[in-house]
């Protein structure tokens, strides 16, 4: 029913900045409630960013000032503007979304629908 891909990853040195992008297509009206994860490897997929009810950004500690979610006003794109990256922040970032919005979660279970990724280098 959802159909997520990311762009705008790439390789940067500490302390530059990137900006993801997530285009969504969906086949139905209803809204879908939108993440982003990333997950380094041999490491656990964790959230990063996403929504709270009423469009309230909410983050991963970890990235608190330095990476901002935002949305189009037609919310067909999901934008991650990343600045001061760090090196572990290095990952494969994802877009994830639900179509169960009555509430909002960094918890990959919640998530139904998931992008093909976009990597991010911090060298």
């Amino acid at each position: 029913h959802v159909q997520l891909v990311e762009s705008g990853g790439g390789t940067v040195q500490a302390g530059g900045s990137l900006r993801l992008s997530c285009a969504v297509s969906t086949d139905t009206s209803s809204p879908v409630c939108m993440a982003w994860f990333r997950q380094a490897p041999g490491k656990e997929r964790e959230g990063v960013a996403t929504f709270s009810r009423f469009g309230v950004p909410m983050y991963k500690d970890s990235v608190k000032g330095r990476f901002t979610i935002s949305k189009d006003n037609d919310e067909n794109t999901v934008y991650l503007q990343m600045n001061s990256l760090k090196s572990d922040d290095t990952a494969m970032y994802y877009c994830a979304a639900t179509q169960r919005c009555s509430g909002w979660s960094l918890e990959a279970a919640w998530y139904d629908y998931w992008g093909q990724g976009t990597q991010v280098t911090v060298s």
